[in-house]
């Protein structure tokens, strides 16, 4: 039943055209749909369930659910805390569309102060300094920081959400604002302990929590580990297994801390390789060869946050930058690729690329969303 569903928006994305502006709202809404109902679906399915779970003795044992109760769904935890995100930032955007009750439900029943003093409690247990650092972690400031905006444009619901997230909110602030000055070396994988995504997350939270200490830090650090960077070479990616490019999320990330004139000079000492006329062929798309396989099928992940990542380089450069063209037809493939393949034909993909292509699809990251 839910495929039909699925298949019936997917239809109508192509159907309908053009007409006034509050259909067109709708028309976008109903494009975002399979993406929150894929979350809405995960949110609340505990099994199968992969936990990363450090204990310290037999009492330590538990389900995910007991372990987890706010964040239990969408087989693990981070999956669960971006779907979340995906929940609130759909209703927060369309909020009379028939999907965002559902959403308010969910984030009304999992985001209550209980659930977040004990999701709270866990993070900050004996053993655990780096549990989901930094990708969960940044990941749950992003969800902080949705409610925040939604709370600022005056939903009563926010408001509540907020005030019962801060114990796990202020949490993560503290485990990742610990751990920045000991990091000696970036993080360069393609997954989630990469440090740049991840950064650029925690900042766009700093900026719009208005968090100056984070932000300083954020900033200072990405200066320190990327700032030296150059002559990276892309046809080292991707890996088997990447869901984010390193190269690109770190130019993302250092387009965030650097004027147009700055950000220009240091991508074109980072990556040189850019072309400075239109082509399709300098940074093919991710292929995907088995979409049941969960490691294989994070390449279309990759094909999604290369998209955002390239719309981002864009935003931080001049506007008569010559890269431009190049890095847009890029942005535009992997958009189309990635899209394509987002609407969760296996659970293995399904609990979480609905976030990516939602992230992507609703422009959140660029600049001009703050």
């Amino acid at each position: 039943m839910v495929r039909i569903f699925i298949i019936g928006l997917l239809v109508s994305w192509f159907l309908i055209g053009n007409t006034s502006p509050a259909m067109a709202q709708v028309t976008t809404a109903d494009k975002m749909a399979p993406f929150v109902r894929l979350a809405i679906e995960c949110s609340l399915q505990e099994y199968p369930n992969k936990i990363g779970h450090t204990m310290q003795s037999d009492a330590d044992q538990g389900t995910p659910r007991s372990l987890h109760p706010a964040f239990y769904g969408c087989f693990d935890w981070h999956s669960s805390v971006h779907g979340h995100w995906l929940l609130a930032r759909f209703a927060r955007l369309y909020p009379q569309h028939l999907l965002a009750t559902e959403a308010r439900d969910i984030l009304g029943q999992n985001l209550n102060a209980r659930n977040m003093v004990l999701e709270a409690k866990y993070l900050m247990g004996e053993g655990r300094s780096s549990w989901e650092r930094p990708y969960g972690l940044a990941w749950l400031l992003q969800l902080a920081a949705e409610l925040r905006q939604w709370e600022a444009e005056g939903s009563a619901d926010a408001a509540v959400w907020v005030e019962a997230l801060r114990p796990l909110e202020e949490a993560s602030v503290l485990r990742l604002r610990d751990w920045l000055p000991k990091l000696a070396y970036p993080i360069r994988t393609g997954e989630h302990s990469q440090t740049a995504f991840a950064f650029g997350l925690v900042l766009d939270y700093a900026r719009i929590t208005g968090n100056r200490e984070l932000e300083n830090l954020v900033v200072t650090t990405s200066y320190r580990l990327y700032g030296p960077d150059e002559r990276c070479n892309l046809n080292f990616e991707p890996s088997g297994q990447d869901f984010l490019s390193p190269a690109l999320a770190e130019a993302d990330l250092m387009r965030r801390i650097m004027e147009p004139g700055e950000f220009s000079d240091w991508l074109g000492a980072f990556l040189p390789e850019i072309p400075m006329v239109p082509q399709s062929g300098w940074l093919p798309v991710a292929i995907v060869t088995d979409r049941a396989d969960g490691k294989l099928a994070h390449l279309d992940g990759l094909n999604l946050s290369r998209a955002w990542m390239l719309e981002g380089i864009v935003s931080g450069l001049p506007v008569d930058d010559p890269r431009l063209p190049a890095l847009k037809l890029a942005a535009d493939t992997h958009r189309r690729h990635g899209l394509e393949a987002a609407f969760g034909a296996h659970y293995e993909g399904g609990h979480w690329l609905g976030t990516y292509a939602f992230y992507l699809s609703s422009g959140r990251g660029l600049s001009a969303e703050y």
